[in-house]
């Protein structure tokens, strides 16, 4: 489908999308709306960021320095252009197959998951940090203050969080880069490796985040936590499977409240009421769950 005129007149912006080309939207954005662009000289995405972003703790200058980074390592999309006052990134196009969370519970795919993480682990630091916990009171403070939704019970969890946060806090083990946002869609296999792309949320994190996180956009089960953990670690450790677990539940109670932001603000047509309590609905399980204690306990111990 051809774009409008006015996405037309912005990309024209940009002089190495210039002259005859071929535009289409591409789907699956959530805070911006991306286009492929084919050109006489290439392919690349174009990345328009939607307005209010910010409210949802992104800062685009993060973004744009970290998919930088990222690139240099190899991992992320090369940077072709950036042109902040239209809210404009240009990136390379990776060619191949990107995943969908049914690809990556067939688990055959664990070993590729956990070498591009240690990758992008791997580049130099990036510019901001990023931290759910912080990141979790910040939304949920301005879901009070802006009057946005809230799901049943979700105040009655936040003692529980607190405990989580004590927990961890005992044997921290400092922080690398991380994309924070790993769903599967967000994975490129190039043909035997992956490449790793959209990094609105990347900031210096715990590992276990990522690993958590990519557990449970993807809702593995617990035996292919198990597996990626090992996988990134080269061996099962209790206390990084626990706190990867912990960091999953986080995941899921702090995205919540992303949810009911977008909810509330977002003029793109989806439901992220319902995709939000998909999410809350799994941190509910996890909180009254039976093992709830015992990973306080794990991610306290020695591995």
């Amino acid at each position: 489908m051809p774009v409008d005129k006015a996405i037309d007149e912005l990309i024209d912006v940009v002089p190495e999308l210039r002259g005859e080309r071929v535009v289409t939207e591409l789907a699956g954005g959530l805070t911006n709306t991306n286009y492929k662009v084919e050109t006489d000289q290439g392919t690349f995405v174009v990345r328009i960021s939607a307005k209010d972003s910010g409210l949802l703790a992104i800062d685009r200058e993060n973004e744009y320095q970290n998919t930088v980074t990222a690139a240099e390592e190899g991992v992320g999309p090369a940077v072709i252009g950036y042109i902040p006052e239209r809210s404009l990134m240009v990136l390379e196009f990776i060619e191949g197959q990107t995943q969908s969370a049914e690809d990556l519970r067939r688990g055959d795919k664990i070993e590729m998951v956990a070498h591009a993480c240690r990758r992008l682990h791997g580049a130099g630091r990036f510019r901001d940090d990023f931290n759910m916990f912080d990141i979790q009171r910040r939304y949920l403070a301005l879901v009070q203050d802006r009057g946005f939704r809230l799901p049943d019970r979700y105040l009655e969890f936040e003692p529980a969080v607190r405990e989580i946060e004590r927990a961890m806090a005992v044997r921290d083990e400092g922080t690398v880069p991380c994309n924070n946002d790993l769903l599967a869609e967000n994975f490129i296999d190039t043909g035997g490796e992956f490449r790793l792309i959209d990094y609105e949320y990347s900031g210096n994190n715990d590992a276990c985040f990522e690993l958590g996180n990519v557990w449970s956009e993807s809702n593995l089960s617990l035996d292919q936590l198990d597996q990626l953990v090992a996988a990134y670690y080269g061996r099962p450790l209790r206390n990084k499977v626990a706190r990867a677990r912990l960091w999953g539940l986080m995941s899921k109670y702090g995205w919540t409240l992303w949810a009911s932001i977008q909810d509330g603000v977002s003029d793109i047509d989806f439901d992220f009421w319902e995709w939000g309590l998909e999410k809350y609905d799994r941190a509910v399980l996890e909180f009254d769950g039976a093992d709830f204690d015992r990973l306080l306990d794990d991610v306290t111990a020695d591995d």
